[in-house]
């Protein structure tokens, strides 16, 4: 269980730092003519088309008689289409701000609905994600509270992936299925949310003899990177408490940070740093105190066995 665990942890850890550049092939598909919900479809669908033979193959053991199962996988599809969406209708430092509030839903769910306690490292690692976020997001602009769609999108994601991250863990399935109904259900909600955004103005219709161009780039990326990094996100959930996985997953905000400084002139400067540091540390507050913790009991065990 604890190899599982530490395994969730690194897949947690590298979820994060992908999907940290993750908005730069979303504001590329829109540059190319995949304006607004329509970046996200294609960032989910590609990724779908080549993993279909391994749905195919596990059809059976995905479909009868799976209804939280799916419920978990439908929730996690959402949350994720909402937080891709997010980075199209608003600032990419304030998507992740508003997104990375979810580790303390995460862990208040787990002590309402499993019944967890909330440690003190994990109320420390709370209080210095918490202080990191507002940091970066600076006193001076105020709470980051939602002032447009993109930002209740980044809120919303954080608020369903916190319950499907709870579902997950408790559900016992397979990770595996886990992530093919990630792609599934992630598929079919973005072209609904295309499909809405179309239809109320907020992203036209691409001319879909656009798709030719960007498929050099688009393949590769779907299979090396987006496809690995999705089976990564929600295999952390199904083996860590709801708000662990949260606050490991907040090295995308380091690396969102830099990146959106480097590439979309985001600001970088004293403040961004000290808050990336702090986000950083509330990640491997838990991670370290457990090593050290286990490190020390060898010792002692060690030290027993010679005396």
């Amino acid at each position: 269980m604890a190899s599982k665990e530490n395994i969730a942890k690194l897949a947690s850890i590298y979820a994060g730092l992908v999907f940290g550049i993750y908005w730069i092939p979303l504001r590329a598909l829109g540059d190319a003519g995949f304006s607004g919900a329509w970046s996200p479809l294609m960032l989910n669908a590609f990724p779908l088309t080549f993993v279909c033979p391994v749905l195919i193959y596990r059809w059976k053991t995905f479909v009868p008689g799976r209804l939280r199962f799916h419920i978990g996988g439908l929730l996690a599809g959402l949350a994720f289409v909402l937080y891709a969406n997010s980075f199209m209708y608003t600032e990419v430092i304030r998507s992740i701000l508003l997104f990375y509030l979810m580790p303390i839903w995460g862990f208040l769910l787990a002590r309402f609905v499993a019944g967890e306690v909330i440690t003190p490292v994990r109320w420390l690692s709370m209080a210095l994600g918490l202080g990191g976020l507002l940091i970066i997001f600076g006193v001076d602009v105020g709470l980051p509270l939602p002032r447009n769609i993109g930002d209740w999108m980044a809120l919303g994601s954080g608020l369903v992936w916190a319950v499907a991250s709870l579902m997950m863990l408790t559900d016992n399935e397979d990770a595996i299925n886990y992530g093919l109904a990630f792609f599934l259900w992630g598929t079919l909600g973005a072209a609904l949310m295309a499909y809405i955004a179309s239809i109320h103005g907020l992203a036209p219709t691409p001319n879909w003899s656009m798709v030719a161009p960007i498929l050099p780039w688009l393949i590769p990326l779907a299979i090396l990177v987006v496809i690995p990094a999705g089976f990564a996100a929600v295999y952390g959930p199904t083996q860590l408490n709801p708000g662990v996985a949260g606050l490991l997953f907040m090295t995308e905000i380091s690396v969102a940070a830099v990146t959106a400084a480097l590439f979309a002139d985001e600001p970088f400067g004293i403040r961004e740093l000290l808050g990336i540091i702090l986000i950083s540390l509330a990640g491997l507050a838990e991670p370290l105190f457990n090593l050290i913790h286990s490190r020390n009991r060898k010792i002692k065990n060690d030290l027993h066995r010679i005396h």
